[in-house]
């Protein structure tokens, strides 16, 4: 085996280009499938106005329905998922995903009705689970001392696959597609089918590319998937009630596409949104039954003291991911059409408009293309700063401050709009402004993604044996805060907006300062075996 294959404690930190070691390919391959799954993910933004243009019966509705539809079952995907790479390994699940998720993908792509659309697509959102399965794989690979700066590193490249996807995806499929291959108007089609099929490939290569563990070590499974099993009374109600939300977002979602009208009809009658919330509150009884079932008895018959975890951290956990990741979603898709709209008002010499939806599309951009270099440093900085709690609370604060910078880009007008919303006009005329406020953004996008980081930084460190469900919450997580967060947007101005994401965060700073403990061996260089060979801190 090579020097870096087995953690020791002399190792050197890891060379991101050093492809001798088999950690360092494992990373990258992992990074890979994580960018295939969120480019798929994100096919259908970029691609929409073509969508609308090129099919006779689609309209603005029906594509507010699938953009709602593509976040639907990302939440309980992400949490199914978590549970599976615990009880099969991440090698085998993203493998799974990535070649079953091809197949809504494609169908997606050659649907005939709207029906076929929103089936397809409501499966689809499934592949946004990608995320989590590449974390333990990671944290299989690397030390505590340096995994918070691989699962940045692994993180903030496999997201960029959504920022790359707004970039690449229209050029594809109108000019490479539609006017080199002379596709025309199915252009788009054969794009996001294009897209589908490369990542089912991958899910094949990757099976045969990576393994779970280095040579000689054992991965720990859990004997079946099942709930988090909890180690005290006060954890066992606190996962109960954390778990809540996760229903609660998609009653949300059934809500907000139940108010959307097609031909002056709902989408969803009375009766039918009855019926759903019906279903997923009995879907959240059954877990509350599973839960009980599973830790009572072991909790009666009294937790060893070298199995005990501390779930607090895990709830602290899932409301930095709400207010970072689902703050990050939720402003990503309104930024655009927040500088478009206002800075209107702002012209060149000639009267012409300078913020066109064109620059408002490259602003909005670098929100997301930061991701690229914040949310490693946000992992890096939790391996060098000596205490992972104080940088996440550092982010948190950091991410309230930026996003209340972000809420005086523009100011109120005193005039309400039609929609019975108070507009918003740049705080400040002239050019210098508009340069500001993108500095203000690119300075609130540095804390939220590196945040990200800094938050699975330690995750892998509360408890290795259920590192994929704990990712699986935390992830699902986010998905809940973006639902949230964009449901209050339709409901607010854009400044009012800023300051509620603002208040999330500083909520989250008061949870994690009170609830987020220190991880033990957060930063120690080697791993020991215990008796069943499984690497343990």
């Amino acid at each position: 085996m090579s020097q870096g294959d087995h953690p020791t404690a002399t190792e050197v930190p890891p060379k991101l280009l050093d492809f001798g070691q088999e950690r360092i390919r494992t990373l990258h391959y992992t990074w890979i499938a994580f960018f295939m799954t969120f480019y798929v993910w994100f096919n259908l933004a970029p691609l929409a106005t073509t969508m609308l243009d090129s099919v006779g019966w689609l309209t603005d509705e029906h594509i507010k329905i699938l953009l709602i539809a593509n976040v639907a079952l990302t939440i309980p995907a992400r949490i199914i998922v978590g549970a599976l790479i615990d009880r099969y390994g991440s090698r085998v699940v993203f493998t799974g995903l990535m070649i079953v998720m091809a197949i809504p993908a494609v169908a997606f792509a050659f649907a005939g009705t709207f029906v076929q659309l929103l089936i397809a697509r409501l499966v689809l959102s499934s592949v946004g689970a990608g995320f989590v399965i590449g974390i333990k794989m990671v944290a299989q690979w690397f030390t505590p001392k340096y995994i918070g700066r691989a699962e940045g590193f692994y993180a903030g490249w496999g997201n960029f696959g959504s920022a790359f996807a707004a970039m690449t995806l229209p050029w594809f499929a109108i000019t490479f597609l539609g006017d080199w291959f002379g596709l025309g108007d199915d252009a788009w089609r054969w794009a996001m089918a294009a897209n589908g099929i490369v990542m089912g490939i991958y899910g094949v290569m990757y099976y045969f590319l990576v393994r779970d563990v280095p040579e000689g070590e054992h991965l720990h499974k859990s004997k079946k998937t099942e709930p988090m099993i909890v180690t005290s009374y006060g954890d066992l109600i606190m996962y109960l009630v954390m778990s809540f939300p996760l229903v609660g977002a998609l009653m949300v979602l059934a809500w907000r596409v139940g108010n959307v009208e097609i031909d002056g009809e709902p989408v969803l009658s009375s009766s039918g949104l009855v019926i759903i919330y019906g279903i997923l509150l009995v879907v959240y009884i059954g877990h509350v039954v599973k839960t009980l079932q599973i830790n009572l008895p072991y909790l009666r018959a009294g937790v060893p003291e070298d199995e005990k975890y501390h779930w607090a951290s895990v709830a602290a956990l899932n409301t930095t991911y709400f207010a970072n990741f689902g703050a990050e979603l939720a402003v990503v898709s309104m930024l655009p059409a927040f500088y478009e709209s206002v800075f209107k008002p702002l012209t060149d010499d000639s009267g012409n408009t300078i913020v066109t939806a064109t620059v408002a599309g490259v602003v909005a951009a670098s929100f997301a293309f930061v991701n690229l270099g914040a949310r490693p440093l946000g992992g890096y900085l939790s391996d060098r700063m000596s205490n992972r709690k104080r940088t996440m609370l550092i982010y948190m604060i950091g991410i309230s401050v930026g996003f209340f910078l972000m809420a005086f880009i523009g100011k109120w007008s005193g005039v309400v709009t039609s929609d019975g919303l108070r507009e918003v006009v740049p705080t400040f005329d002239g050019v210098w402004w508009l340069v500001m406020a993108v500095v203000i953004t690119v300075f609130a996008s540095v804390f939220v993604q590196g945040a990200e980081g800094a938050t699975f930084a330690v995750i892998p460190m509360i408890n290795k044996r259920m590192t994929g469900q704990i990712a699986g919450m935390a992830g699902a997580y986010g998905n809940v805060g973006a639902v949230i967060y964009l449901v209050l947007f339709s409901l607010v101005d854009s400044r009012t907006f800023f300051f509620i994401l603002a208040g999330g965060a500083l909520i989250s700073f008061v949870v994690t300062l009170f609830m987020l403990e220190e991880p033990e061996g957060s930063f120690e260089a080697e791993f020991v075996h215990d008796a069943e060979g499984k690497l343990e801190a």
